[in-house]
């Protein structure tokens, strides 16, 4: 049967500083526990280790020959957690968000982490479905949603409001753009989502949300049809973080002021079990502070 880990210790730390009191505040305990400790596992291994004298210890000839075997054991030890740790600060990270917060938002912001933390290779994905973090490839994900994933940690990230955006020269072209009704003479680009979201906003604009069914094209993402848009091909639905870069560089403009608020927003997700992993702690962290830099609480109108 092997001795008592924590007398093996303490016997390793008190024979290096030759001093129960120094072996004490390395490990952060009592000298009198460290000499309960190294008695403990005197009495296990049926022979004095220490020659206690005043104020001075010597190590017996048995401690001698036993300390190098030990004190290597540690060493080997400590070389193994140290790489284990850095296993989990190096190599590949996989993150998983939609494709229109990857294109629109993200994308933007991975190469300053990147260049931060150049050990780390993040490999970005998109998905239309909901990631099974336990079956599949993924460290961390971008969610939209209320938060509420069992299994997972949660992390809030962006709010979001849902607003039209469109080509600037749609403001002041032959059929201009100056109040909602004005949309009955453009074209409402869809997504396969955003049909009922475009009811909501034609009713809080005081239209009605039959509107909405008018025939127009229907993209399977959000930045297709923030990318026809900018094209001039009609009036999209923006998300506040889907569109405020192109906002504020001119490609795209906010035709009226009425802003509807969601009741949901993207979150920052990993498996509970995992989520302290040092990796996927540099990521989040380092997430959520660019997302708190670049704040925009509301379309700029």
């Amino acid at each position: 049967m092997l001795p008592s880990l924590n007398g093996l210790r303490a016997f390793e730390a008190a024979a290096r500083h030759m001093s129960f009191t120094l072996a004490a505040a390395e490990l952060n305990v009592t000298q009198t526990a460290i000499s309960h400790q190294i008695r403990r596992l005197e009495e296990q291994l049926g022979l004095t280790l220490f020659i206690r004298r005043n104020r001075a210890l010597a190590l017996t000839a048995e401690a001698r020959d036993y300390l190098p075997s030990i004190r290597s054991a540690f060493d080997d030890l400590r070389k193994a957690t140290d790489r284990l740790r850095r296993a989990d600060q190096e190599g590949v990270l996989t993150v998983t968000t939609t494709a229109s917060l990857a294109a629109k938002w993200l994308v933007g912001h991975v190469a300053a982490f990147q260049e931060a933390h150049p050990a780390i290779e993040v490999r970005l994905t998109t998905s239309a479905h909901l990631v099974d973090f336990r079956r599949e490839d993924v460290d961390i994900g971008i969610r939209y949603g209320r938060g509420s994933w069992p299994g997972l940690r949660a992390d809030w990230l962006l709010a979001e409001h849902l607003f039209p955006v469109c080509h600037p020269s749609l403001l002041t072209g032959p059929a201009p753009l100056r109040s909602p009704a004005d949309l009955a003479n453009h074209t409402l680009l869809h997504t396969t989502t955003s049909r009922e979201d475009w009811q909501v906003w034609l009713t809080a604009a005081g239209l009605p949300a039959t509107a909405a069914a008018r025939r127009g094209p229907v993209f399977d993402q959000w930045f297709m049809a923030i990318q026809a848009a900018m094209e001039g091909m009609g009036v999209a639905l923006g998300r506040t973080h889907l569109v405020a870069a192109d906002i504020a560089a001119g490609r795209l403009a906010v035709p009226f002021d009425t802003v509807l608020p969601q009741d949901a927003g993207y979150y920052v997700v990993s498996l509970d079990s995992r989520a302290d992993s040092p990796k996927i702690t540099l990521f989040r962290d380092w997430l959520l502070k660019a997302a708190r830099a670049t704040p925009v609480t509301q379309p700029p109108v």
